[in-house]
């Protein structure tokens, strides 16, 4: 019997790459920069499965290229790349890679929000170009504390409970907000569930945890900034379109709120010469949440494990669909559900 053949549309750790090489054929995009449209179309005429990440677009046009496809495995949480809906209709179960990278970026969240708030990006920039004259002053570069602080969390999957977590050690008064309640969750961590305005008009930071998706296109916009304190800064590190990026740089420049900083943007890569570049009150990082070495090697080997799971029949350990395991539900069980979408 001809072995499964399967396309990886990027360089990924080598023990992951092995998993799938002792049940299938495999080819590895070996460019830096990723496949174009065109080029995904082409490797994926005659595969079975295929281990992508964000900068995949997998639409309808990519599936019709692919009569074979069975298995198409994220290596991420988000799908909004993923045209699930179409993939299920064809039958295709989609994986992805939620839980392993959710403490990983939880510290990158904290790491953007003590940067903003004590201007550490900022004053860095600050000593490397020489500013730096006068070796201390009582009130310059004058910060906000985080500690005894409200922080608002808009989105409380596994990523927006590990913030709040760390968000204990610092004394903060914690708000969040989701599409449904959880009093366990409320009691065991000393959240406290707020609708979005009120969360907005009260908390001193506020964090963004939610997918993107047709109803969270800009969640964030001019009218919710004009909700948020003066004195507040905002950390994005869900996805770049959740915040209206024209209507942050006005809120950043006529002072409505105190600063932002972002692990994603809109477009990414961000231009060069996108005016949110020019500010000082603004943190960015090349979308970085997951990149620790321990969780970018978690991501890797549970896509593997996804991809080779479904090849052979077996259930998914992270899908996405596990509305295709019904017909089959003897056989091959329950998949773990839509578990990326933080709530």
């Amino acid at each position: 019997m001809p072995r499964s053949q399967v396309f990886v549309t990027r360089q990924i750790f080598p023990e992951a790459l092995e998993m799938i090489s002792k049940e299938a054929e495999l080819e590895v995009w070996p460019d830096e920069y990723p496949p174009t449209p065109e080029q995904l179309r082409k490797k994926l005429s005659g595969v079975d499965a295929v281990l992508t990440n964000i900068m995949d677009r997998v639409d309808r046009s990519v599936m019709d290229a692919a009569p074979r496809l069975k298995v198409i495995s994220q290596m991420a949480v988000g799908l909004d790349n993923v045209d699930v809906a179409e993939a299920t209709r064809r039958g295709i179960l989609v994986g992805h890679t939620p839980g392993v990278l959710a403490k990983a970026t939880a510290d990158l969240t904290f790491a953007l929000m003590m940067s903003a708030a004590r201007r550490v990006s900022e004053g860095d920039r600050w000593v490397r170009r020489g500013q730096w004259q006068l070796a201390f002053h009582p009130m310059r570069w004058l910060g906000v504390d985080v500690h005894d602080s409200t922080l608002g969390i808009v989105g409380l999957g596994q990523i927006g409970l590990e913030v709040a977590k760390r968000a204990r050690g610092f004394d903060m008064t914690l708000l969040y907000h989701s599409r449904t309640r959880h009093p366990q969750v409320e009691t065991q961590y000393g959240l406290k569930y707020a609708e979005l305005p009120a969360l907005l008009a009260t908390a001193d930071f506020v964090s963004l945890h939610v997918p993107l998706t047709p109803q969270t296109l800009h969640y964030i916009g001019q009218r919710e900034l004009r909700m948020m304190k003066p004195s507040a800064i905002l950390i994005n590190v869900s996805r770049g379109p959740v915040v209206d990026s024209r209507a942050l740089y006005t809120a950043l420049t006529e002072g409505w709120i105190r600063g932002a900083a972002l692990d994603v943007t809109d477009p990414e890569p961000i231009p060069a010469d996108d005016p949110l570049l020019t500010l000082e009150n603004l943190v960015v990082t090349p979308h970085v949440g997951s990149a620790s070495v321990a969780a970018r090697r978690a991501m890797c080997l549970l896509a593997a494990r996804n991809l080779v799971a479904g090849l052979k029949g077996h259930r998914l350990e992270s899908c996405a669909n596990p509305e295709l395991y019904q017909p089959r539900g003897a056989q091959l069980g329950q998949g773990s559900g839509r578990d990326a979408a933080p709530e």
